[in-house]
């Protein structure tokens, strides 16, 4: 009854046969899985889920997390409005070389 399903990449040449990028992407949560079972205080397991949201948000843009996290981190004091916020998401930001 899934062999529709299971030929669908013979008949479109773009879809891949495997998951193995979905599977590198999630490699390294899997990977930490086990640190993070020993988080000191549920703050700091929420400060670490925060870190790598941001980091993976970036990657997902096309950004170098640690270029992109310095350039914010640097601007973000003197953000006043909502456009100097919008202007540091990944998707708006163009990092400058690191000083």
């Amino acid at each position: 009854s899934n062999w529709s399903r299971l030929i669908r990449y013979t008949e479109a040449g773009y879809l891949p046969i495997d998951n193995n990028r979905a599977e590198r992407a999630i490699r390294p949560f899997v990977i930490g899985r086990k640190a993070w079972l020993f988080s000191d205080t549920p703050k700091g397991a929420t400060a670490s889920a925060q870190l790598y949201s941001l980091v993976e948000t970036a990657r997902a843009n096309g950004q170098e997390p640690y270029a992109w996290l310095r350039h914010i981190l640097e601007r973000l004091p003197a953000a006043q409005s909502v456009e100097d916020y919008e202007a540091l998401l990944p998707w708006n930001c163009t990092p400058t070389a690191p000083l």
